[in-house]
């Protein structure tokens, strides 16, 4: 039995890019230690990347029981994210079922405009959509933020395609057994897209968590902010404080850290098999 013989040019790429990752990752490390610094020790050159000093329980205190709200910025986020991304799943599954599996007349041309909407700009349809949240009464109100969002023809699409890839042997085979066309969509299709409906899941999450834009327009009460507009407190609070900051930014990132890695085995498994299939 013969060994596999190695290529030096995969060694080679294997060490260049560890290196790199390394240099991506450092900023991230840099926070994790600023986090639990002094204000003193921040400062300091060359970098202790072990804090000499710790200080992470007076920075969680300053961050959490502060004079700034971002325990409510933090709950007003996972609310806004968690609803978004429920109801963005449902909605482009139900839209990539229908446009993959089910035979009506002008399915085509929803197709094609489907795929017409998604090279307009988002900024192109801000102002439209502002009078719309404006004349049905729900600006400066989360409900705005949640509906703005939870409609995505890029989801639809990507569920479409994925949908698209599913035999049909499947479906039929529950049709003949009596299953109707919600049974089939919630017991045969959700299960078996669940790679791809992870995937739509974790970049949903982390474009509504990561929102700027949207909160910015449609938001006015401070009691109503999400982390990114809840930051500019931070900022004019503890804006020479840089410790403080990094620990706010490592709160800000934990939800998203928490739901990739519990999700990112069906991550991995969704672009594994659109590459297969692909």
């Amino acid at each position: 039995m013969s060994l596999t013989r190695i290529k030096p040019s995969n060694v080679i790429l294997t060490v260049l890019f560890a290196v790199l990752s390394v240099f991506f990752l450092l900023p991230l490390f840099w926070m994790l230690s600023a986090s639990a610094k002094t204000e003193r020790d921040v400062w300091t050159f060359p970098i202790q990347w072990i804090p000499k000093e710790w200080n992470l329980i007076a920075n969680f205190k300053a961050v959490w029981m502060g004079d700034v709200s971002f325990g409510l910025f933090y709950m007003n986020s996972i609310k806004i994210a968690v609803i978004s991304t429920l109801a963005t799943i449902l909605i482009s599954s139900m839209a990539g079922y229908a446009l993959s599996k089910l035979e009506f007349k002008g399915r085509a041309f929803v197709f094609s405009l489907m795929l017409a909407f998604m090279m307009i700009p988002e900024q192109a349809t801000l102002v439209p959509r502002y009078i719309m949240i404006k004349e049905a009464g729900l600006y400066d109100t989360h409900a705005a933020l949640i509906l703005m969002g939870i409609f995505s023809s890029y989801f639809s699409f990507l569920l479409r395609q994925f949908m698209a890839s599913i035999h049909d042997d499947m479906l039929e085979a529950a049709e003949l057994d009596g299953a109707g066309f919600f049974r089939v969509f919630w017991n045969i299709m959700l299960p078996l897209s669940k790679p791809i409906l992870a995937t739509v899941g974790i970049i949903k999450f982390i474009w509504t968590w990561n929102d700027y834009q949207g909160p910015l327009i449609m938001l006015t009460s401070t009691k109503l902010f999400t982390i990114p507009l809840g930051m500019q407190f931070f900022q004019e609070e503890f804006g020479t404080r840089i410790a403080v900051m990094m620990m706010a930014s490592v709160a800000a990132i934990i939800p998203l850290l928490a739901l990739f890695l519990a999700l990112q085995k069906q991550v991995i498994q969704g672009i594994a098999i659109g590459g297969v299939k692909g």
